[in-house]
């Protein structure tokens, strides 16, 4: 083996002409991922601006663009939440603020898991599951774990937020349907200096008893207050299964 070793390092070295095609001159610019035109394809999807399908999605679109707090009320499925995390990213994208606040109440939809393990994060993270999955799709996984790392996206919970004051930010309340009156009207207050702030919600969808929840209460009183916004979606606005928009008229 020894001498046969010795006879492969004496001999000339011969170009490999299999590999050599693929990285001459004129295939300087291949990638892996495609053409030179199209790398960085994947991480652009995550930054496209969204566009809307109905007219009331564009007048929540539109609202978003020019007032500080906004009541979105509607349906199931009428792209309530995922418009406001794509307009959050957006602003967070464009430098307009420098950070994301997403809260929700810890309700559960009739069943009661008990206690979950973890931190606030750990505890939280399956009623937020929600704006997770619209953040994604609009971030990636991995600047969305970048960002929840380094606070850029912080996770509030409710009962956490009194005292506060939220200065340029971006803050979502989801499910506002599920917030007493007291809540919401601490939730409101805490709107800081360049900061916007979403609530989203279906006033006929509570999980708490309908006595309890406040938000038909807030928007009928906030709706006339000028430079407040309350955009009311309606069931043609839908855009999940058609089926979901049929039985929402008559359940």
């Amino acid at each position: 083996m020894g001498k046969r070793a010795a006879r492969r390092r004496n001999r000339p070295q011969q170009p490999n002409t299999n590999v050599h095609e693929l990285f001459d001159e004129k295939n300087a610019d291949w990638h892996p991922l495609g053409e030179p035109e199209q790398k960085g394809q994947r991480d652009q999807s995550y930054r496209r601006n969204i566009r809307p399908k109905s007219e009331n999605q564009a007048a929540l679109m539109d609202a978003i663009d020019n007032f500080n707090l906004v009541m979105a009320l509607g349906p199931a499925g009428t792209g309530k939440t995922y418009i406001a995390v794509s307009k959050a990213v957006e602003a967070l994208d464009n430098g307009d603020i420098a950070r994301i606040v997403l809260a929700r109440p810890a309700v559960e939809a009739g069943e009661n898991i008990g206690f979950l393990p973890g931190d606030v994060e750990a505890k939280m993270a399956p009623y937020l599951r929600p704006l997770y999955d619209a953040l994604n799709d609009r971030l990636g996984a991995k600047r969305l774990k970048t960002y929840i790392s380094d606070g850029t996206i912080e996770i509030a919970p409710i009962g956490y937020m009194r005292g506060r004051t939220l200065n340029n930010a971006f803050v979502v309340i989801d499910e506002a349907q599920n917030c007493t009156y007291g809540q919401l009207k601490m939730l409101v207050t805490r709107l800081g200096w360049n900061s916007t702030m979403i609530l989203t919600g279906d006033p006929d969808q509570t999980d708490l008893l309908p006595e309890m929840s406040g938000l038909s209460e807030m928007s009928d009183r906030l709706r006339n207050v000028d430079d407040i916004a309350c955009v009311q979606l309606r069931d043609k606005d839908i855009v999940r299964h058609p089926l979901v928009a049929s039985m929402l008229t008559v359940l």
